[in-house]
């Protein structure tokens, strides 16, 4: 099935042709994040239009404290 217009696809950190696929359905006013491996997929999740700013605020907070986290460790580093 062909990516809609408006997704994207990323590929995962242990490999084996798994990725996650994000994909908008304006038409119904859903975002279907899928999981595949190779051509197959496995699995659907559909998150509501409205509910997509809360993921997004979400994985912001967690990428903000994973740079802060990794930031003192290097701080740590060098003053030891």
């Amino acid at each position: 099935m062909p990516l809609p217009r408006a997704g994207e696809t990323y590929a995962d950190l242990r490999g084996e042709g798994r990725r996650l696929r994000v994909a908008w359905h304006t038409e119904r006013d859903v975002v279907v994040l899928s999981l595949w491996r190779d051509n197959v997929c496995t699995g659907t999740f559909q998150l509501t239009a409205d509910d997509v700013a809360d993921l997004v605020d979400v994985l912001g907070a967690g990428r903000d404290a994973s740079y802060t986290a990794a930031l003192g460790a290097r701080r740590a580093a060098r003053s030891s």
